[in-house]
This record gives C-alpha cells, sequence and structure tokens, in this order.
C-alpha cells in the first residue's frame, strides 16, 4: 500500500452535503462567516479529491502538504477537517471557547492535520515557498505543497516577493490557491493571474463554487512551474 492510494483507501463518514450542518455547530460573535463561507468549495475538492494526506498518515515524511494562510476563517476549514476524519466532530460546537483546541485561528499543535498556525496575513505563501525548497533539499519531489490565501493577502508585500521567487526557482510541487471574494483594497491590473503569469507561474482563474472547474484546475499539468489557481466566488460585501 502506498500514499497514492489513499482516496480509495480512506472513506469520509461525512459528504459535502454535511458541511453546512458541520459549520453550523460553530458559533460565536469572531466567527469571520464569509471569510469562512467563501473556502469552502476549495477546501472541499482539494481534500477530497487532490490532497495526498489522511488521518493516519499526517506524519508521514511523503504526504502533500497544505498550509491554510487564510486561517482568519477557519470554520470550513475545521468543517472539512472534521468531515475527513482528522478531528472529531463533537469538537466543533465548542469551537473558539476557552479550553477548545479550534481557536479563531488554527494552532498546528492543537488541530490535527493543520500544517501551521495561522491567521496573520501574508505569511502563508512564504512559508509553502520555504517548504517546497525544503522537500526539494531533502530530494523530496513527490510531495505537493498547496497554500489557500485571500486576495487581500495580496496587498501583502511578503506575498509579492514569494511570488517572484517562487517562479524563477522553478518550484513545481508549488500550488497556490487564491480566494477571491474581491476584498482586496489594491486592484491587481489585469488580474491576479497576471501577476503570477508575469513572474513565471502556471495560472487558472475558475468559478470558486464549480466543484469540476476546481479540479481540472488543481490537477492541470504545470511541469517545471509552480501553479496557481484563482477561485473567484461572491464579493464579500455584495
Amino acid at each position: 500500500m502506498t500514499i497514492t492510494d489513499e482516496h480509495t483507501l480512506t472513506t469520509a463518514a461525512y459528504g459535502y452535503g454535511d458541511l453546512a450542518s458541520l459549520m453550523g455547530r460553530m458559533t460565536g460573535d469572531e466567527k469571520h462567516g464569509p471569510a469562512a463561507t467563501s473556502t469552502l468549495d476549495v477546501l472541499w475538492v482539494l481534500y477530497d479529491r487532490v490532497l495526498r494526506v489522511s488521518p493516519q498518515r499526517r506524519d508521514d515524511r511523503d504526504r502533500d502538504r497544505f498550509l491554510l494562510s487564510k486561517g482568519h476563517g477557519p470554520m470550513a476549514y475545521y468543517a472539512v477537517l472534521a468531515a475527513r476524519g482528522f478531528l472529531p466532530v463533537e469538537w466543533l460546537t465548542g469551537f473558539g471557547s476557552y479550553d477548545s483546541p479550534l481557536g479563531h485561528h488554527p494552532d498546528r499543535t492543537l488541530v490535527p492535520g493543520a500544517e501551521i498556525g495561522s491567521g496573520s496575513l501574508g505569511h502563508g505563501l512564504p512559508i509553502a515557498v520555504g517548504t517546497a525548497l525544503g522537500l526539494r533539499a531533502q530530494g523530496l519531489d513527490g510531495p505537493a505543497v498547496w497554500v489557500l490565501i485571500g486576495d487581500a493577502e495580496l496587498d501583502e508585500g511578503s506575498n509579492h516577493e514569494a511570488i517572484a521567487f517562487a517562479g524563477p526557482a522553478g518550484l513545481e510541487r508549488l500550488h497556490t490557491v487564491v480566494v477571491d471574494n474581491s476584498s482586496a483594497s489594491h486592484a491587481r491590473p489585469g488580474g491576479i493571474a497576471a501577476r503570477f503569469e508575469a513572474a513565471g507561474w502556471s495560472a487558472h482563474t475558475v468559478d470558486g463554487r464549480d466543484h469540476e472547474a476546481l479540479h481540472a484546475a488543481f490537477t492541470a499539468p504545470h511541469p517545471g512551474r509552480p501553479h496557481v489557481v484563482v477561485a473567484r466566488v461572491e464579493p464579500k460585501y455584495a
């Protein structure tokens, strides 16, 4: 049995149709609801059909790495992790409480399956670049590195440095998903994808609610280049 068999060996107790009720278990004033719901379909397609990681192989050195940079709205992330068996569904009802491991920002030491602690804008993509470099230095060319960022994070200079470095470095195992809910303060001339393409990335822009389009974009070949998928969803303040 190899890690590539995971999606045929692991059966989720919950499906996509259960995610709304799972998210409904999490209450409180600091939910960042729009930030969470904007990522729901992206997260589901990744964990259900793309990522080579499972609860049983969280520490496998050949696993894919998923980094949630948009950690200030983690409800959808927690719901998907629970649906895929990484954490008990019962934990969801305690979301954000004093003694709950599920904080308003994910903590990698408390949340099974979380690769990084996140929430501060602009950190995830630079960490993903470093992770991809580290894996390459170890000769591990199998694991893919995925990072999910929000369009507003592209206002942060640290992301522009990471984008500019990753293309010329040929980080083929690096994948970025930008969930675009029109919340950025500074528009990108030519669109978000154009910024990545100018730095040597492969880029696709799709409907962030269309599971088949997301899957096709996630699995599109991009030899020798890092890959970005811009997932457009409804505007945050519509």
